[in-house]
């Protein structure tokens, strides 16, 4: 089968090579018609961007980096697969960066990236999205960078995130609207911002509700599922037990699953379990999590359009001023909870 060429795609449309070059590089100086046209005919002929050919062409690489921490966490695994598939359909490619802990070694292995890769924007993920240094080089380098949930210094660059306390306060709200009143709670990672956004709303539920937690139904975890089960471990082996846990995410809250099981608890008969994320995880484990689903995908698009078009505005979700872009987050309701659809 012949390779479709962009000569081919211009013959079609009728119009220059040129053209169908703008449309594929997203070029807003092509009129809407034309470029709907173009691009009906890209998809229905099967043009494919040879990309080291455009690169060639030009000052683009046509790749975004994606850096993380650790690079096995659902949360990546899920905002990853979004940004592929999204780069796919424009041409781009993905390049993963896994850095480690925040430490000498990650802005080494950073410095690197910025010096010896020609990506055209860097996307950060927490924790990362908030290490100076790593900002600091970027800015230096002249690479455009979008970070996920940032804490400190939200004037560097734009950035996109969900109210993650408003999302813990209403999860937590809906725990005791079930009718549960010993409502314990699993802290993410230290390093995250989030965490205590997460945290602040979960107490600030329980304060709403006229109720309040002991200080040994909140217990430090780190994102992982190591953690979760640990913690876990330690909320149901107290002498009173709670009888619902939120954890921070959801492979902390699948962790806190299999230790319930572990020790003959019913869930959720008599305890409840509610996660945050809504990862692949939340419904591989056995009941089904209930859990805040953040739209990572939608996150995950929003970052790539604003590396590749910085001019990009959504009168829905973005704050001009601040960079700041807030999506729509939802509870989704599963097996491991009693909450009212």
């Amino acid at each position: 089968m012949t390779k479709v060429k962009l000569q081919d795609i211009a013959q079609a449309a009728g119009v220059s090579i040129m053209t169908v070059s703008r449309v594929i590089n997203k070029d807003p100086k092509v009129r809407a018609k034309t470029r709907e046209r173009i691009s009906h005919l890209i998809n229905e002929m099967g043009y494919k961007p040879n990309t080291a050919a455009r690169h060639l062409a030009g000052t683009k690489s046509y790749c975004i980096a994606v850096v993380c921490e650790y690079a096995n966490a659902s949360y990546v695994n899920k905002f990853l697969t979004a940004s592929l598939r999204k780069c796919r359909t424009i041409g781009y490619h993905v390049v993963l960066d896994e850095l480690g802990s925040l430490n000498h070694d990650a802005n080494t292995k950073m410095q690197e990236l910025v010096d010896l890769s020609s990506v055209d924007g860097v996307v950060l993920l927490p924790p990362t999205s908030d290490n100076p240094e790593l900002i600091s080089m970027l800015k230096k380098a002249g690479k455009s960078f979008v970070r996920i949930a940032p804490n400190d210094d939200l004037l560097a660059s734009p950035y996109i995130c969900i109210d993650d306390y408003q999302a813990a306060f209403d999860i937590t709200e809906s725990l005791i609207k079930s009718g549960k009143k010993q409502i314990a709670h699993i802290i993410g990672s230290e390093s995250q911002g989030v965490s205590r956004l997460r945290y602040q709303g979960y107490l600030d539920a329980l304060k709403s509700n006229q109720l309040e937690a002991p200080p040994e139904y909140t217990v430090q975890g780190d994102f992982s599922y190591k953690s979760g089960f640990e913690c876990a471990k330690r909320l149901l082996a107290l002498n009173n037990p709670p009888d619902a846990i939120f954890a921070a995410n959801d492979e902390m809250a699948a962790a806190t699953v299999s230790v319930a099981h572990m020790m003959h608890k019913n869930v959720p008969q008599s305890l409840s379990i509610v996660g945050f994320d809504d990862t692949e995880i939340a419904t591989v484990v056995w009941p089904q999590l209930t859990t805040v689903s953040q739209p990572l995908e939608e996150m995950a698009n929003l970052a790539i359009e604003l590396l590749i078009n910085p001019k990009v505005e959504s009168a829905d979700t973005a704050e001009s001023a601040s960079k700041r872009y807030v999506l729509e987050y939802a509870i989704k309701t599963r097996e491991s909870s009693f909450l009212s659809s």
